[in-house]
């Protein structure tokens, strides 16, 4: 189907899949770090998945294809996904788990900033400063503080989150602008592969314990899940409905992170996430597409999780 028409039952199906692939590794996180150490956690999701997308990528020469852009496939490795996962890793040690989706859920806040500085004026349009105005507030009243929050959310572990999502705001440009004519697949394959080889001499270093079967299963889940599985369906997702239409799926993902948080690990719904969750969202949603169901044509790549 052309990115402008409606979606397709197909396209539906791929859009909530991506919802939930891409809400759920919050919880997968939060369960993991109780006993596998931050790095620990980056290589063995980053490894496992490569693994598992290598003969993807090695089918149809894709793999080769990113081999020759190494450079720039290791530099969006390491903005995209070595420096987030480990800073999701640390910052849910002591952060709940639907709080960090929604502070990720500003990606589209950050990459709009991004594109303002790149010189597009189209940001400064009324209705997306209002949404970047209106985002920011909701992500003030988020980390307000203890007298919201009850003393459970730390400026450092809300800061790593929110530089997560300046990472995850940053990375689509180099995709965009080195990497266009790489193959997806083989650009995520390779910049997974390397990112666990860098982190694997780190995690035998910081990992002290052994680690626990609910730990094992999350982990287990975040690679297979949430990385591999994950990307070939957004994969599927963008040639079904667009490059354009695809990312909306990014602002239904914190909903996912928020009621998991709540039902498996019990984690409050506290004043101030109540009231900033929607001014989040709307804020996303208008800064980065001025409040309209089809957004100016673009190519990005929302955030791997």
């Amino acid at each position: 189907m052309t990115p402008h028409a409606g979606f397709s039952r197909r396209g539906w199906l791929l859009f909530g899949a991506m919802a939930l692939l891409w809400g759920v590794p919050y919880l997968f996180i939060s369960v993991a770090v109780e006993s596998f150490s931050p790095p620990a956690v980056v290589a063995g999701r980053t490894l496992i998945a490569a693994l598992l997308l290598l003969p993807f990528a090695i089918r149809g020469g894709a793999l080769r294809a990113a081999w020759k852009h190494w450079p720039w496939v290791l530099a969006f490795g390491l903005i995209e996904m070595a420096g987030p996962f480990l800073l999701l890793g640390h910052a849910e040690l002591t952060l709940p788990s639907g709080m960090t989706g929604l502070l990720v859920a500003t990606v589209p806040l950050f990459a709009a900033l991004i594109a303002l500085g790149g010189g597009d004026r189209g940001v400064l349009r009324p209705s997306r400063a209002i949404g970047l105005v209106v985002g920011f507030l909701g992500v003030a009243i988020v980390v307000a503080g203890p007298g919201l929050f009850g003393g459970e959310v730390t400026l450092l572990a809300a800061g790593e989150v929110l530089l997560v999502a300046v990472l995850y705001a940053t990375a689509p440009f180099i995709v965009a602008r080195r990497l266009g004519d790489v193959p997806s697949i083989g650009t995520i394959t390779l910049s997974l592969l390397m990112i666990g080889v860098l982190y694997l001499p780190i995690a035998l270093l910081t990992q002290h314990e052994v680690p626990t079967l609910p730990s094992i299963g999350a982990l287990l889940a975040l690679a297979v899940i949430c990385t591999a599985v994950a990307f070939l369906a957004f994969f599927a997702l963008i040639r079904e409905v667009g490059p354009v239409r695809a990312p909306l799926f990014t602002y239904v993902n914190p909903v996912v992170a928020i009621i998991l948080g709540a039902l498996v690990l019990s984690e409050p719904l506290t004043p101030g996430l109540l009231i900033g969750f929607p001014l989040i969202i709307a804020g996303c949603w208008f800064a980065a597409t001025g409040g309209r169901l089809r957004p100016a044509a673009s190519v990005t790549v929302p955030p791997a999780l």
